[in-house]
Parts: C-alpha cells; sequence; structure tokens
C-alpha cells in the first residue's frame, strides 16, 4: 500500500526546496566554454573578428546564471558581466594565438599556451576596430539588463 500525505498537509517537496544552487557555476562554464569556441571557429572561417558575438555571450551568460537558479540582483549582474568580459577575452586570446600559430606552424593550443599577455594585446589592438569596441559596450549594457 503506498503512503500519501493528508490532503490538508502542503506537498513535501515544493519547487522551491528543490532548486539546486550549485548548478550554476557548471551551466555557466559550460555554455562559456561553447561561446568561446563559437566565437573563434566563427572569426577564423571568416576572416573577421566577429565582435557581435559579445552580444551573444551576453544572452548566454544571462541565461545560463538564470537557467542555474541564482537569484536576481547584485550578484548575477557581476558575474555576467565578468562573463562577458572572460569570454571575451579568452575567444580574442583564441583568435590571435590561431593567426599567429599559423604564421610559426604551430597548433592552436601550442600557440595559446606560448602567446604572453603584451604580444596578445598588441595583436587584438591591432584586429579589433571601434565597431568591436562598441559591440563590447553593447554587450556589458545588454548584459546588465539581462542579469537583472
Amino acid at each position: 500500500m503506498l503512503w500519501r500525505p493528508p490532503a490538508d498537509d502542503p506537498l513535501p517537496l515544493s519547487p522551491t526546496s528543490r532548486t539546486h544552487h550549485w548548478l550554476w557555476p557548471a551551466m555557466l562554464l559550460l555554455g562559456s566554454s561553447v561561446v568561446t569556441v563559437a566565437w573563434v571557429v566563427l572569426a577564423l572561417s571568416t576572416g573577421r573578428q566577429s565582435g557581435w558575438m559579445a552580444l551573444v555571450a551576453a544572452a548566454e551568460a544571462a541565461w545560463m546564471l538564470r537557467l542555474g537558479t541564482l537569484a536576481a540582483g547584485r550578484t548575477r549582474v557581476i558575474i555576467t558581466l565578468l562573463a562577458v568580459l572572460g569570454i571575451t577575452i579568452a575567444a580574442n586570446w583564441g583568435i590571435v594565438a590561431a593567426h599567429i600559430g599559423s604564421m610559426m606552424g604551430l597548433g592552436i593550443l601550442d600557440s595559446a599556451q606560448r602567446l604572453g599577455p603584451h604580444l596578445a594585446w598588441t595583436y587584438a589592438g591591432l584586429l579589433n576596430g571601434p565597431t568591436e569596441w562598441l559591440y563590447l559596450g553593447l554587450a556589458l549594457l545588454l548584459g546588465w539588463r539581462l542579469a537583472r
């Protein structure tokens, strides 16, 4: 015979008691990795920086934190903005590493490990124009808006 709770008792497991607050870091890491790889592949295949992918990164970060049940507020906004900056830096690092590695006969991972911050910053400054900076600014605004 199955046990059933009395009709006047609330359900033992309400939706709020089943949320998993540990889930958001894993979801953010997974989503950010996918967007970073997609950004690098898109930029290398088109021959352009694809700065508009920063907007995709902002939407993805806010969405992953929301799906990961991180509570709305200042923490989610800050983590979203940091994720957008991190994805942008990682994608630009990968794009620069691929360009320099192809000139030196290295793979993208070997080149990324040997690439120094000064050379990466110089090369990224040459590749990124005002449009990419505009997209980054818009992405930060979009991330702030979606994460509130």
